[in-house]
């Protein structure tokens, strides 16, 4: 168990941006299952920990005691088609996004298009009356938002590079994009209203974002710096080495090397005014020390 454990760790610390954000959602989704068994099983209802604390609510006062569910509500699935189809998608368009753009901005367009998603999706519910009887007790998860705009960013930022669409038709990832998109408007009126206004919102920033960028404004630029400087304030700081000097240990060198150096110069002088002969053996031996050392 141990061994695994050590693996996924490494796995995790080597790995680039994608590899840690699809090992992160699958990591919270088996935590997730896990609290499910347990809590079915003693009958303790563990598992609404994810639902009331976790997943993005659509009422504002309950949003107003959980704001960080505007970021975690990413991370969670509900059940195992959910999380499938995401990080099919997640590692679809995430490794067309770092052949152009690289880790540090996809993880921005990730999170910032999930915010931006699950900002839509607060305001529409406390907006439109079509929404008026679901917003007491909805709530939304998933990494969707997220994923619409890695794929939608890519598909601005790269509208004619080809992929098989289904592994058959060879499209441009425009075209992917558009599909995308029009399919979440049609199902607007379904049951999963609120989930598809996040998928825009989260497909609108990815356009945006990448639309900037052509005209040489990163908006991602700033949000990228900001994780930086959190990752850097939650990382194990290196143990600064102290080193103590014995102060009179120095000035007794200094005061030996000064004296050396005034031997040195006398016999010098003894050799220039009466040659190397006239040295005693005690001044030749120190000659030959000082002159080793």
């Amino acid at each position: 168990m141990a061994g695994i454990r050590n693996e996924i760790k490494r796995y995790f610390n080597e790995g680039d941006a994608l590899a840690k954000l699809i090992l992160i959602n699958l990591g919270v989704y088996l935590v997730y299952i896990l609290l499910n068994i347990i809590g079915t099983l003693t009958q303790t209802g563990i598992q609404s920990f994810f639902d009331n604390w976790l997943v993005l609510p659509s009422d504002l006062g309950r949003l107003a005691t959980r704001p960080w569910t505007l970021v975690t509500y990413m991370f969670t699935h509900q059940g195992f088609l959910h999380i499938l189809f995401n990080m099919l998608y997640l590692y679809f368009a995430g490794t067309l996004f770092m052949q152009y753009l690289g880790g540090r901005r996809l993880l921005s367009v990730y999170l910032m298009g999930g915010l931006i998603g699950a900002i839509l999706y607060v305001l529409a519910y406390n907006i439109f009356p079509f929404f008026s009887e679901a917003v007491a007790g909805s709530t939304n998860r998933g990494a969707s938002a997220g994923v619409m705009a890695i794929l939608v960013a890519i598909a601005t930022y790269a509208p004619d590079f080809r992929v098989r669409l289904f592994f058959v038709v060879e499209v441009k990832l425009w075209v992917v994009a558009v599909l995308a998109v029009f399919l979440d408007l049609a199902f607007l009126p379904d049951n999963n209203a609120g989930g598809h206004i996040a998928h825009l919102g989260g497909a609108l920033f990815g356009y945006i974002a990448m639309r900037q960028l052509k005209e040489g404004r990163d908006i991602t630029g700033g949000f990228s710096s900001f994780m930086d400087g959190l990752a850097n304030f939650f990382k194990p700081k290196p143990k600064v080495r102290k080193v103590y000097t014995n102060t009179r240990s120095d000035f007794q060198y200094q005061e030996r090397k000064v004296q050396t150096q005034q031997r040195v110069d006398e016999i010098l002088d003894k050799i220039n005014r009466s040659g190397y002969d006239s040295l005693s053996r005690e001044e030749r031996d120190f000659l030959f020390k000082v002159g080793k050392d």
